[in-house]
């Protein structure tokens, strides 16, 4: 096999999907998979890792300009912690990893390898809070667990093993921590639609889906090509529940002990395989200029009569693209041609690439193109910066309105379990539908057709403390912070589309990674 044949990808993103993103991953040197016996887990390499050194510079930016500090809490957890709040124990415990002995000595009480880190966090939250001045409280830390899946595992997607982060907050109010749960989603949101190009629905997990011990888990979900949802990131309000299982409490203004009130939320790198499925195509990685390790790529293209002109010219317009702090990398070796550059190139998914021959160094021009489409236009090197900068613009721009064409025309509606079924079964996407708010309801469809409830519409009025949160939008309320076509449908006088029972909530179903 030649060094272009292997270059290439083999597989149909649209006929074989998971074949398909499989080889973008490895042939764009973004992972490998894990040694023999350890199946589900990854090697991260360098190229990946800085795509999400790019996610966590992003968020941590924001994060501590909204008052969050960095921490770090240990790997294991006491296996009486996790005890402490019984509905984690509950929600995790086939997933969690345990040690039982260290060397030759068997552990007095086993630890838990952290599946999440509530019940490590909370303890010392309530150690570090005393009063009212204490807070709000909010740390994150920036980390990797485990969760021994049982299911398929695929890089990025799912593994036994991850990196993540995840925020905790404290608060004196529920007001206050709901307003905490949507700034973090508001946050994961911009990570999606500002830096990856991809748009995404807002909503809630069904309440028998939520994250365990928490009152309500709200999410991001994006829309896959293949139909399927991705769940981009949560931000959870976990109530009192973890705070009086830890016993987190501060004295307020009247000297009274007082319950705080709390949240988690976080980010995986589950958001590299949105960004690697959404975007890529056949030719390998695709990539949009604010997180592309390289945002451009010089390509000279000489002869040997023309090489050192062209060279010096290329590293002229590399220098003023690097002093306006654009990544830029030049391709000048030898041993490879302008084709199998180009191609290698599109497979790692630099979004610009600059072609400077002969001509371009004598009319001092650049031919630049455009990799999710081969578009191209000649600029004056004079205002090659600008140029560049408008470039990427067009760039974004194109991979974010295909990403959102596909998930407009992807939201369907279905008003029986006939019609659900079918339209999951021939199109994939969302459905939404009326629905009972029984769970018993999305087992049964989802035993029949592996759809389940990724989320339903989300209420975000929350005025003061006094105020009930209710994470679900009620029957037929337009006040919902689901874009798109997104949103509840009027559900007067309608029922569930699987038991006939009146229909309480909107519920979005999807495939689901």
């Amino acid at each position: 096999m030649s060094e272009d044949q292997d270059l290439g990808i083999t597989q149909s993103k649209t006929h074989n999907t998971g074949e398909w993103y499989a080889e973008v991953v490895q042939k764009a040197e973004l992972a490998n998979y894990g040694p023999d016996g350890m199946s589900g887990f990854i090697i991260t390499r360098p190229r990946a890792y800085e795509l999400w050194e790019r996610v966590q510079s992003y968020l941590d930016t924001r994060f501590k300009q909204t008052g969050v500090q960095n921490a770090y809490f240990p790997l294991f957890i006491p296996e009486g912690y996790l005890e402490r709040e019984k509905e984690i124990v509950e929600g995790f415990d086939p997933e969690v990893a345990w040690v039982e002995q260290a060397g030759r000595n068997e552990l007095e009480e086993r630890l838990a390898v952290r599946p999440t880190s509530e019940s490590i966090i909370a303890p010392y939250l309530s150690q570090w809070i005393r009063s009212y001045r204490d807070l709000p409280m909010r740390v994150n830390q920036w980390t990797s667990v485990v969760r021994w899946e049982a299911t398929e595992t695929k890089p990025f997607f799912r593994t036994k093993e991850f990196l993540w982060q995840e925020g905790h907050t404290a608060h004196e109010t529920r007001a206050d921590a709901w307003t905490e749960t949507m700034c973090r989603l508001d946050q994961y949101e911009s990570t999606y639609e500002d830096l990856l190009a991809i748009p995404v629905l807002r909503g809630a997990k069904p309440e028998h889906d939520k994250f365990p011990g928490a009152d309500t888990t709200t999410t991001v979900e994006a829309l896959m090509p293949d139909g399927k949802s991705v769940q981009g990131a949560t931000s959870h309000y976990l109530g009192t529940g973890f705070a009086d299982a830890f016993d987190i409490t501060y004295t307020d203004t009247n000297e009274t002990s007082q319950v705080a009130h709390t949240t988690s939320w976080g980010l995986s790198w589950r958001a590299l395989g949105a960004l690697i499925m959404t975007h890529s195509d056949d030719q390998g990685l695709v990539l949009p200029p604010t997180i592309a390790p390289e945002q451009v790529v010089i390509v000279p293209i000489w002869q040997t009569e023309t090489k050192e002109t062209v060279i010096e010219y290329a590293e002229d317009i590399a220098d003023e693209l690097d002093d306006a702090d654009i990544r830029v990398e030049i391709d000048d070796r030898d041993e490879q041609n302008p084709g199998f550059k180009f191609n290698e190139w599109e497979l790692k998914g630099v979004p610009l690439r600059a072609e400077i021959g002969p001509n371009e160094a004598a009319e001092g021009t650049v031919t630049l193109v455009h990799r999710p489409d081969g578009e191209s236009i000649t600029v004056e090197q004079s205002r090659i910066v600008e140029a560049v900068q408008e470039q990427f613009d067009s760039i974004y721009a194109k991979l974010y309105t295909n990403a959102e064409e596909t998930l407009k025309s992807n939201i369907r509606t279905a008003e029986t379990r006939s019609e659900l079924l079918g339209t999951i079964g021939q199109h994939g996407g969302y459905v939404k539908t009326p629905w009972c708010g029984n769970e018993s309801c999305e087992t049964a469809i989802k035993d029949e057709i592996a759809a389940e409830i990724v989320m339903v519409p989300l209420s975000n009025d929350v005025t003061d403390e006094q105020d009930s949160i209710d994470a679900h939008t009620t029957a037929g309320s337009d006040d919902t912070t689901v874009g798109l076509d997104g949103g509840s449908l009027d559900l007067t006088d309608s029922t569930c589309v699987v038991c006939d029972n009146p229909a309480l909530e909107t519920a979005y179903f999807a495939k689901s990674y």
